[in-house]
């Protein structure tokens, strides 16, 4: 294990209108790591991440980022070292761009290709992402016309493009039908056995979402956190039943996936 951490982050909170939205949080990841961010809706997951992927600065606390510290870096440049996918970023691409040229837009930490110059080795590097989460054949089609599954996937290949450090990923599976939830969690299930991403952080609602191979899990509610580490001692039973309020039932399979189901009235067991 690395001696400096991937991302380190200290009495982080976040206020809007008055109100503390997340924080205070400590978190550490070491490179190595693989972590499932889990909570219900408004328990700041979303927000947690942008803060990570430096796109959010926090209210109190201390950001350090591949060893960089929030405020004491340009953040531009340590973004080309962070992947980082979210419905909110998929909002903000053109739809009609081709995914190949989406994805190249990583390159430069960019949005789109206006303003920067690329050539054949920037396609080919592109298109070899793409294939890599299956969807080479899209290449050449327009971000508008694909599914919600295939741009979830172009999205991915997009922030894996520059070869980062760290990849975070908020809800790659949100809005997918089964056939095309379980070929994506196979996808994050290979990247996690992976020597890069040095670290990776998947945001779900859902265990069943969470890939074979998750190291760590942290569990949220309120903006607090419930539980963190190892997934065999922060993903239990009581944590979760914690965290999304009622009582909770969790059972780990033997191919590392997980599945969960409510209890009624009965309490639930770690």
């Amino acid at each position: 294990m690395s001696p400096d951490p991937i991302v380190r982050l200290s009495g982080v909170a976040v206020h809007r209108s008055g109100a503390t939205i997340l924080g205070p949080v400590d978190w550490t990841i070491h490179r190595g790591e693989r972590w499932a961010l889990l909570g219900p809706n408004g328990s700041g997951k979303t927000t947690l991440l942008q803060v990570a992927a430096t796109v959010l600065w926090p209210s109190a606390g201390s950001v350090e980022v591949l060893g960089q510290r929030l405020g004491a870096v340009d953040a531009r440049e340590l973004r080309r070292r962070v992947g980082y996918a979210s419905p909110a970023l998929a909002m903000q691409m053109d739809p009609s761009l081709t995914a190949v040229e989406l994805v190249m837009t990583a390159r430069d930490a960019a949005l789109a290709p206006w303003w920067h110059e690329y050539g054949e080795a920037d396609r080919a590097r592109a298109r070899e992402m793409l294939d890599r989460l299956a969807v080479g054949e899209l290449a050449d089609r327009r971000f508008g016309t694909l599914s919600t599954g295939e741009r979830q996937r172009v999205q991915i290949a997009r922030a894996l493009l520059p070869d980062p450090d760290l990849l975070l990923l908020d809800e790659p599976a949100a809005g997918l039908d089964l056939g095309a939830r379980e070929a994506l969690v196979a996808s994050l299930g290979e990247l996690a056995g992976a020597i890069r991403p040095a670290a990776v952080v998947l945001v779900t609602h859902h265990v069943e979402e969470i890939p074979a191979g998750t190291t760590h899990a942290l569990l949220l509610r309120g903006g607090r956190s419930v539980s963190a580490g190892p997934v065999a001692t922060a993903l239990t039973a009581t944590g979760l039943s914690e965290a999304f309020g009622m009582a909770l039932r969790l059972d780990a399979g033997d191919d590392g996936r997980f599945h969960a189901r409510a209890l009624g009235d009965r309490r639930a067991r770690g």
